[in-house]
């Protein structure tokens, strides 16, 4: 008998998934345990193996394309068995649904919000979907979505509504319900094709799971934060010159700028406990352990792994385990542990060429540091006007949590550890 597998829930805050690839075709047997397909979440990337068995007998979300937990992602059976009615029956359970959301929709009260700005920053891999092909569009071209009458168009009463809400042309919609219908998945997955020229051009690419959850995070901490800023100028000479001993004679690895940067950090926030805090509405939490977020760059946006028990770990530990994240970030396989636990994140432009800048605190931390690159400008020592190399940071710091002097002292222990690295590097710190 057919079975229905389901698009599965893969992490707490997922309600839609997208297909990133299909491990097996329709009519292939599939065993217990099979890999069946890679399914992109809200934050990463994840195999899913099928719990059941049987032929592939059709699949309900293809390739690129998203679609809400426990929908249909595959229906599995005997080989040759007829599944049009299973598939009319989730139809049917489909625009039912619909219709509750509409009915809920049009008992609730109409409030008009300003739109919120999205922001940039952290936390889930995914692959790229493919964009759009590019569209030339006339708008003198296209009939109104209010001259299309109900009569005309076979579309469910919230279809209607979300494609006048969207400025979408019925008429250029494929319906997938029952008799062609236009349900709301329709509108939902409709990207635009026209294929009509004229003078307005543009393409688009749809929005990741990853880059959806990007937004509403940092746009919430933004939002619901106040952040302030602090930034100081570090004196960089004797970081570079410590640097380069260790390299030559003493690491058995080389170690970057941005290991010091995370080794300073970490010893900084044992010597300033408030700064290594989370704020949680009716407390605030003191960390005494340190797991530093280090965000690294990703074409979907920013991940932040996490360094744990950073103040513990010696400089080519630290140094190892960033540079792995940042691989298997990029190989898109980083894990739900490896990105969980930070209490406080690290944001260093300064190698993209990047002299300083401001980041947006990443939940639940209190605080987050924006690393500048190392520039060589004439400064002061000793009454001399000389080439000096300095570098500017900027501490984002959530006020709730933490007030000006407690960043402020913060800031001045880590610029001390830096330009001072001979009490930085202790025995067991390369």
């Amino acid at each position: 008998m057919a079975e229905i597998v389901r698009m599965p829930k893969l992490s707490d805050t997922m309600t839609e998934g997208v297909v990133a690839e299909w491990h097996k075709k329709v009519g292939e047997s599939i065993e217990s345990g099979d890999l069946l397909a890679d399914i992109e979440t809200d934050k990463a990337t994840m195999e899913f193996e099928s719990f059941q068995e049987g032929v592939l007998l059709h699949i309900g979300v293809e390739k690129g394309q998203t679609a809400p937990v426990d929908s249909i992602l595959a229906i599995l059976g005997e080989e040759g068995e007829d599944v049009t009615a299973l598939l009319k029956e989730a139809e049917k359970e489909v625009e039912v649904k619909e219709k509750e959301e509409e009915q809920s929709q049009d008992a609730k009260p109409v409030v008009e919000k300003p739109s919120a700005p999205v922001a940039p920053v952290v936390s889930a891999p995914a692959p790229t979907p493919a964009p759009i092909a590019q569209q030339t569009v006339a708008a003198s071209n296209f009939p109104s979505t209010a001259s299309i009458s109900s009569q005309e168009i076979k579309a469910s009463p919230l279809a209607k509504k979300l494609a006048e809400e969207r400025g979408i042309n019925l008429r250029l919609v494929k319906g997938t319900g029952t008799e062609g219908r236009i349900i709301k998945r329709d509108i939902d997955n409709f990207q635009g094709r026209s294929g009509i020229s004229g003078v307005e051009s543009f393409s688009d690419a749809p929005v990741s799971q990853m880059r959806k959850v990007i937004a509403q995070r940092l746009a919430e901490s933004k939002f619901s934060a106040p952040h302030f800023y602090l930034t100081v100028q570090i004196d960089m000479d004797n970081a570079m010159a410590a640097r380069k001993s260790i390299n030559e004679s003493i690491s058995p690895a080389k170690i970057s700028f941005n290991d010091l940067v995370v080794k300073a950090v970490a010893v900084s926030l044992k010597d300033n406990p408030k700064v290594n805090a989370s704020w949680y509405g009716d407390f605030i939490r003191y960390n005494d352990h340190v797991h530093i977020g280090v965000a690294v760059a990703v074409d979907e946006g920013l991940l932040v792994p996490v360094v744990r028990f950073a103040d513990e770990k010696p400089l080519t530990q630290i140094g190892a385990e960033v540079k792995e994240f940042a691989q298997r970030a990029k190989d898109k396989k980083l894990q739900p542990e490896d990105w969980e636990g930070n209490t406080f994140t690290i944001s260093n432009l300064g190698m993209f060429g990047i002299d300083e800048f401001t980041a947006i605190v990443n939940p639940p931390d209190s605080c987050i540091l924006a690393v500048g690159g190392i520039q060589q400008t004439p400064v002061v020592k000793a009454g001399q006007v000389v080439p000096g190399n300095v570098m500017k940071v900027t501490l984002s710091c959530d006020h709730r949590v933490v007030d000006g002097a407690v960043g402020s002292a913060f800031l001045n222990s880590f610029k001390n550890y830096l330009e001072n690295p001979v009490l930085l590097l202790g025995r067991d710190s390369i």
